[in-house]
């Protein structure tokens, strides 16, 4: 699935901290093109078994429909980010063998992968989570958490067999729930809406007043929120699979990515934070 969704623009990374938590696709094994299962949908134009490359996959590990993937079937390639993790494992972890070349290394290479996308996503969070102003007076545990998790992105690949990484993100989302409280009491409602893994799914949302509202988990699927009013919200594993955002202000959301906006409809309208950037699908 090497693909990136964004419409090209000035480097964000110097800015935001992050840059080892975007995919470079040019420094990995087409590892999301192999390790995961895929299954057809309307997602996915194919079945595949995960260790199974995709039929897509070029000798290269670059995609052969990169620039047609919606077109022939596979919108969620386009939405799929691995937060900078297949790099990581291709060029550290495994130290620039490739399955292909080393395929006695494959099977570990593609456990290792899924675990290690999960702490980059929680590394994701925390970075955003250590910048906040609100969230000062949790600074100092944020950053130990931060650099506890770097320690274990660092791990050997054998020691991954034994990580447990549901245990660490579970102590990672009560930081992250204490970090999103203190930052939400800065919105300017004074009644703070709590929608967390609420069913909106189609829900008329167009305009609503949402600023520092609890939507985290919250499916949001074909949501129509156009004009609607999100900073300050708490956005973090929120559904906005075809969700209308034509007009929106996501400035300032909390725990926002690039894969749920790759997921929504936008337009040139839509108000982002300046870490993410415009869909290349999204209406001019």
């Amino acid at each position: 699935m090497p693909h990136d969704d964004r419409v090209p623009g000035p480097d964000r990374a110097d800015s935001t901290g992050r840059a080892g938590l975007r995919a470079d696709c040019g420094n990995c094994f087409g590892l999301c093109c192999v390790a995961l299962t895929l299954t057809r949908s309307a997602d996915f134009a194919i079945n595949k078994d995960a260790g199974k490359p995709c039929r897509n996959l070029q000798d290269d590990f670059r995609c052969g429909i990169h620039t047609r993937l919606r077109t022939e079937g596979f919108p969620g390639c386009t939405v799929y980010d691995c937060f900078g993790a297949g790099q990581k494992v291709s060029t550290e972890t495994f130290g620039g063998r490739d399955w292909r070349r080393a395929p006695e290394s494959a099977q570990q290479m593609f456990q290792v992968f899924p675990v290690m996308r999960q702490l980059h996503e929680l590394l994701w969070y925390l970075t955003e989570a250590a910048a906040l102003v609100p969230a000062r007076p949790l600074h100092g545990e944020i950053g130990r958490t931060l650099d506890a998790t770097e320690r274990l992105t660092r791990l050997d690949a054998d020691a991954f067999a034994d990580l447990d990484v549901s245990a660490h993100r579970d102590e990672v989302a009560a930081l992250l729930s204490r970090t999103s409280e203190l930052v939400r009491t800065t919105a300017p409602r004074k009644k703070k809406r709590n929608h967390r893994g609420a069913d909106l799914i189609g829900a008329r949302l167009k305009g609503a007043d949402l600023r520092g509202a609890d939507l985290r988990g919250a499916y949001l699927i074909a949501a129509d929120l156009t004009g609607a009013d999100l900073r300050l919200a708490d956005l973090i594993g929120a559904d906005f699979r075809d969700a209308e955002l034509s007009g929106a202000d996501l400035t300032g959301a909390l725990f926002l990515t690039q894969s749920q906006l790759n997921a929504a409809r936008g337009n040139a309208a839509t108000r982002l934070p300046p870490s993410l950037g415009r869909p290349e699908h999204w209406e001019s």
